[in-house]
């Protein structure tokens, strides 16, 4: 199974939003400091008179972003996940979600794969954050093509959404012109013995892990949930109606994350066994993002080892 390139998600969003800019005078674009990293250069350079440098004043940006949607305008404001979500909640909870305004919050450099920045820049908690707002639809993309289709697609959406995604380049492997769909899960991959459920770079470790599952005689079924809310709760629990057991696979803390909302919806629905692959209550470390997918049990290898000690668990039930 060889991917068809590599690529970083953010290019993905810096491409769709120079798009938008575009297409749509009304599309602004906002940044606390980090304009390449974010990728949003093009777009600055094209539309300086809709590009707003904020610099580290984050409360500020979101602020900021709140008039220009209530004057009608579209606000892409972006930042690291660690400051566009932990520094501002209090402004996200009051000013964004509270008030239902079309804010779009763009967090790159997600998760564990910050890599050598250190336990400080790696933000495994922010899903979890975001989700429990009302109102707030979070999104989580798994690559290059993904992401630019999910900016694309949340510019005509109306409300406040949070748009993740990581650092470093990754398999680019979904299609280049997919239909995104807010709220509707992608099956990725038929399979009858397990569902794994995974979202953001998981999804590529998830079909690695298919691969050699099915060397060794176990048919995954792979589910890419690339909206963590809404949940795409229909093809979930059609999924695991079939397969009787399931895993799930993110760059996030354990508590807050994908996992936890699709076990709320069995213990609900339909208990089956389940396992979840993420971090289990701890900060990270600096290192590669190789080291640490793999140090923090986030690679294939601890996929298939969740999917056969759930499997271990159907057949003794």
């Amino acid at each position: 199974m060889t991917p068809l390139n590599y690529r970083d998600t953010r290019s993905g969003f810096g491409e769709a939003l120079l798009q938008l800019g575009k297409e749509n005078p009304d599309v602004f674009a906002l940044c606390a400091d980090l304009t390449g990293s974010l990728k949003m250069d093009a777009f600055k350079k094209e539309f300086p008179d809709r590009f707003i440098q904020t610099g580290i004043a984050e409360a500020n940006m979101i602020g900021i972003s709140a008039g220009l949607a209530l004057s009608g305008k579209i606000p892409f404001c972006g930042s690291f996940a660690v400051f566009v979500t932990g520094r501002v909640y209090d402004q996200i909870r009051m000013v964004v979600a509270y008030s239902n305004l079309n804010v779009k919050i763009i967090a790159s450099h997600a998760g564990i794969t910050v890599g050598e920045d250190g336990a400080t820049h790696q933000m495994m908690e922010d899903l979890g954050l975001m989700k429990m707002l009302p109102n707030m639809t979070v999104i989580n993309t798994c690559d290059f093509n993904q992401t630019k289709a999910a900016t694309l697609a949340i510019a005509k959406h109306t409300g406040p959404v949070y748009l993740r995604f990581g650092r470093p380049v990754v398999p680019n492997f979904t299609p280049e012109n997919q239909h995104f769909e807010i709220g509707k899960a992608n099956l990725l991959k038929e399979g009858k013995d397990v569902t794994i459920i995974a979202t953001g770079h998981l999804v590529w470790e998830a079909l690695v892990a298919a691969a050699q599952l099915k060397e060794n005689g176990i048919d995954a079924e792979i589910i890419n949930i690339h909206t963590i809310k809404p949940l795409d709760k229909n093809t979930v629990l059609k999924s695991v109606h079939k397969t009787q057991c399931v895993v799930t696979a993110e760059e996030h803390l354990m508590n807050g994350g994908l996992g936890d909302s699709v076990a709320q919806l069995l213990a609900l629905e339909f208990p089956v066994p389940m396992e979840i692959v993420a971090v289990d209550d701890l900060f990270g470390e600096s290192g590669t993002p190789e080291q640490l997918m793999k140090k923090y049990g986030l690679d294939a290898p601890h996929v298939i080892a969740a999917v056969e000690k759930v499997i271990r668990r159907k057949n003794r039930s």
